[in-house]
């Protein structure tokens, strides 16, 4: 990571509550087309999540704590805080002096943005303002919200818009929390209701939706340069397992979250 910040664009996409299980069960049917030709090997990789719920997972991503690989052992951190006695900072670690990555990388250049989804990015109040305000520019709109069936999109389009704006030569750090798979997402399912509401198949709807319109986010990012992309979940959610409905609970479809990151080679 030493020789990618600073280098190379970044962009950070969180799937706001993919469960592992879906995406894989997806990929492997054939029926992401569009994230599977980047996905190593094809797969999404299987971690846990560093919290259960969007706020506290968020919080700590941007402190440097990924999704953790559910291998037991030591899992050396992409980026990391310096602080003494950390045990997931290796030599290859990114390494940054301020509280949070996201300040780290405006440190060593960057401009970095959010394009929030979900309501603790909508800064409609002191707590949906919280996470927005690491970044030196973020966006939010009710059409990128859980409640629009057509909020992928519109991040995609405010995003080409910001990588559009940005000088040549200004490296960008390009957060998106991608709001589609958040309940409600019925509506992303032909024939379902919301009287029927949520279940497995309209929240893998909801994948399939965003992976329709992905490439245009993938394009975006990669036209200026080449750009280091993490894809991955927050955290999961029940639809019914052990009883349970929703996530910030500790069941194993809420922690087990996934995974990927890859290059995007410039575009242009």
């Amino acid at each position: 990571m030493n020789e990618v910040v600073g280098r190379d664009d970044l962009l950070l996409l969180t799937l706001d509550t993919l469960r592992y299980d879906v995406a894989q069960e997806l990929a492997a049917a054939g029926r992401l087309p569009n994230l599977v030709r980047h996905l190593p090997g094809g797969r999404w990789e299987e971690r846990h999540a560093p919290g259960s719920f969007t706020y506290a997972s968020h919080q700590a991503m941007f402190a440097g704590f990924l999704p953790t690989p559910v291998a037991p052992g030591r899992h050396p951190r992409l980026f990391a805080a310096r602080f003494a006695g950390s045990e997931s900072t290796s030599a290859r670690s990114y390494v940054f002096d301020t509280p949070d990555l996201v300040s780290g990388f405006a440190a060593a250049g960057y401009r970095t943005v959010c394009i929030g989804g979900v309501g603790f990015f909508n800064k409609q109040g002191a707590l949906g303002a919280v996470l927005p305000a690491l970044f030196q520019e973020s966006h939010w709109e009710p059409e990128f919200g859980v409640a629009s069936p057509t909020s992928f999109e519109a991040q995609v389009e405010r995003a080409e818009q910001v990588v559009a704006a940005l000088p040549a030569e200004r490296r960008l750090f390009l957060f998106v929390n991608a709001a589609a798979l958040h309940q409600p997402n019925w509506f992303h399912l032909p024939g379902a209701s919301p009287r029927a509401g949520d279940n497995r198949e309209t929240h893998a709807a909801a994948l399939e939706y965003i992976d329709r319109h992905i490439g245009r986010l993938f394009a975006a990012v990669s036209s200026r340069r080449r750009c280091f992309t993490i894809v991955c979940s927050d955290h999961g959610t029940a639809y019914g397992e052990g009883g349970h409905t929703g996530h910030r609970i500790g069941h194993p479809v809420v922690w087990t979250v996934p995974y990927a990151d890859f290059f995007l080679e410039h575009s242009a």
